[in-house]
């Protein structure tokens, strides 16, 4: 009698997603925002939510994951990481998240780990590789408000927040052209703090109207990386070029759980029988 074999499918990868540090109702928390569980979930992978870590663990930590995703955030990239004193008091920071996020960065670009970075993401890939923040872009002249419905309305609404700000203009020959197929497309925009100077090696991917990086990669990295200064991952479902780059990211993600996590090929001939 004959036996079916049964196939078991590969489970989906895992990819971290970065937490904040928050007081809600008196108890300190992490959280994540719904909509990057959710990106990742568009991906096709799990989303694996991190508080922070030790420096020291983080090669552990990441050797259970096939990607990472650097979130956004209320709060900035502290400006001690970059060699400025802060700016706005008034204007949220994460120490603990700086502390793990830098390090996680490097190291996920050094192991080849895909890596999407998201508006605070972006900024901590940026400056934990040697670059610097502008911390209040509004401020700096020849550049526009990029803070959006936030800085001119008292209370918007979500909706409001991170409705089409702007549009991009997508370099040529890049990731990002080859990931969207675009030249131009709008984007939302809700940060104060941005990109001032690029770290070494770093490959401009599109700018804002005003000339603002909008998006950046590191292309002698031998894994994916993409990181981008708006959200792809507001209402990313109904947003073709939000789904073009999750896909992309998803893809990589697979790759390289197949990759590493695959059987490892023959290295020596087969002995005759």
């Amino acid at each position: 009698m004959a036996v079916t074999q049964q196939h078991n499918p590969s489970p989906p990868p895992l990819v971290l997603v970065s937490s904040c540090n928050k007081t809600l109702s008196g108890h300190p928390s992490h959280t994540v925002g719904r909509k990057y569980v959710d990106a990742v979930r568009l991906a096709g992978a799990l989303p694996l939510i991190a508080p922070p870590f030790a420096e020291e663990h983080l090669p552990a930590l990441l050797a259970q994951v096939h990607g990472v995703l650097l979130t956004g955030s209320p709060s900035n990239v502290h400006p001690a990481h970059f060699g400025q004193h802060v700016h706005d008091e008034t204007l949220p920071l994460d120490p603990e998240r700086d502390a793990w996020t830098l390090p996680l960065a490097r190291l996920a670009i050094a192991q080849g780990i895909p890596l999407l970075a998201i508006c605070r993401g972006a900024q901590e890939v940026n400056v934990a590789l040697g670059g610097s923040l502008h911390q209040a872009v509004q401020e700096v002249p020849g550049y526009d408000d990029h803070r959006g419905a936030s800085a001119r309305d008292d209370d918007p609404s979500v909706e409001e927040v991170y409705a089409p700000a702007h549009g991009v203009a997508v370099e040529p020959g890049g990731l990002l052209e080859r990931i969207v197929g675009e030249r131009q497309f709008t984007v939302n925009s809700i940060h104060g703090q941005g990109v001032h100077r690029l770290a070494q090696g770093l490959r401009i991917e599109a700018r804002a109207p005003d000339g603002f990086v909008e998006a950046f990669t590191l292309p002698a990295a031998t894994g994916f990386n993409l990181c981008l200064q708006w959200h792809p991952e507001w209402q990313a479902a109904g947003n073709p070029q939000s789904m073009r780059i999750l896909r992309a990211f998803g893809d990589a993600v697979h790759m390289y759980r197949d990759r590493v996590r695959g059987p490892l090929p023959r290295t020596e001939p087969a002995m005759a029988r």
